[in-house]
């Protein structure tokens, strides 16, 4: 039987690997949190790794204050940096399976065009930053397979969709920034694919390749699209107005663009991913 680890699982998509869960049968999952797993702690997570024994790890765990990290770098490399070190370092020379979620952040936003997974990384922020400092500890695993996502919401957790639908529910009107364009990413669709990859590798239907892959949900849209859906799919009447992100300031500088090329993990590993305004209408109704 399978020993299937996942660490982060309090957030959105641990959160959503527990229900996933439900549908694969065979396997042992250990889901654990910072409570019960601190993976700051090379001793700690040494200790818990060694006894559990795990086939497969995947760490959903992260430092996502994007704005905070700008003010406290050293606990968002702590948490998305060392904490991945401590990992495969323990894991060094096993056969261990790691899956590791990184971020669209850790593109430039510069492109014009979809990012593939060959494009050299150039982080605007220090999130950005300390998430591409975890990519580069978890390559240091030969069977590790990061997964780089966008826009992630779910019904679980603090989300856009959940914080423009409570806003939506007490204003009449709302400014949304039009002018940064990606794709949103259902925390579920993601954590099926990771699912539907662990599977299929260990029932030796697919072959894991290690390296970096790109997953969001097929389409595009702004934040101000975005915004727009989700308040047609709850069917409020709250208004909408599009502004740039000069008149929208931030602490943190977000990638203007960061569209990602999936043409990799799909051609992998088979996988056929919904658009996202089909994943939305989903996430929506469950929120309902």
């Amino acid at each position: 039987m399978a020993i299937i680890l996942i660490t982060g699982a309090d957030g959105q998509l641990g959160n959503e690997l527990k229900v996933a869960s439900k549908n694969f049968y065979g396997y042992n999952f250990i889901f654990t949190d910072k409570d019960t797993l601190d993976i700051t702690s090379l001793d700690q997570t040494s200790a818990f790794i060694k006894k559990a024994q795990p086939d497969w790890i995947v760490n959903c765990a992260a430092y996502n204050l994007v704005d905070k990290a700008e003010s406290e770098p050293e606990q968002s490399i702590l948490i998305n940096g060392t904490a991945v070190k401590n990992i495969t370092e323990v894991i060094s020379g096993s056969l261990c399976r790691f899956i590791h979620v990184s971020t669209d952040y850790v593109y430039d936003g510069k492109s014009n065009v979809p990012y593939n997974e060959n494009t050299v990384a150039a982080p605007l922020s220090a999130y950005g930053r300390s998430k591409l400092a975890g990519e580069k500890y978890a390559l240091l695993h030969q069977g590790s397979m990061i997964i780089r996502t966008s826009w992630l919401y779910s019904s679980f957790g603090a989300n856009f969709v959940k914080t423009i639908l409570r806003h939506a529910a007490e204003k009449e009107s709302l400014k949304v920034v039009f002018d940064q364009t990606g794709t949103p990413t259902y925390a579920a669709d993601l954590a099926g694919a990771i699912m539907s990859i662990i599977s299929g590798v260990i029932r030796n239907q697919i072959a894991m390749n290690s390296g970096i892959y790109n997953y969001s949900n097929e389409g595009v849209c702004t934040w101000y699209d975005f915004a727009c859906e989700i308040i047609k799919e709850a069917v409020l009447t709250c208004k909408v107005y599009p502004v740039l992100t000069k008149d929208y300031p931030s602490v943190a500088e977000r990638p203007v663009y960061s569209v990602m090329d999936k043409s990799k993990i799909k051609d992998n590993y088979s996988l056929s991913i919904p658009h996202w305004r089909t994943s939305l209408t989903k996430c929506i109704k469950l929120l309902k």
